[in-house]
């Protein structure tokens, strides 16, 4: 077990205090871009969407419209 030789002698606050830290230090802007850009896609997926909707309930309330009318 080579693998827990690395954080065996340390003190709990390291492995769960200054790792972590360090780890949103080096990383921090890398994980915010990223998110953001999920995000972003999540928003514009969305409204695609409702938009895609919005334009099929015009379409139907109009058709529906003009063809019980009978005047095409």
């Amino acid at each position: 077990m080579a693998e827990k030789g690395i954080f065996e002698g340390l003190p709990w606050w390291v492995k769960w205090i200054a790792m972590p830290v360090l780890v949103l230090m080096v990383f921090g802007s890398l994980i915010l871009s990223v998110l953001g850009f999920v995000i972003s896609l999540l928003f514009k997926a969305l409204l695609l969407v409702a938009l895609v909707g919005g334009l099929i309930f015009v379409v139907k309330k109009f058709t529906s419209s003009s063809s019980s009318r009978g005047d095409w």
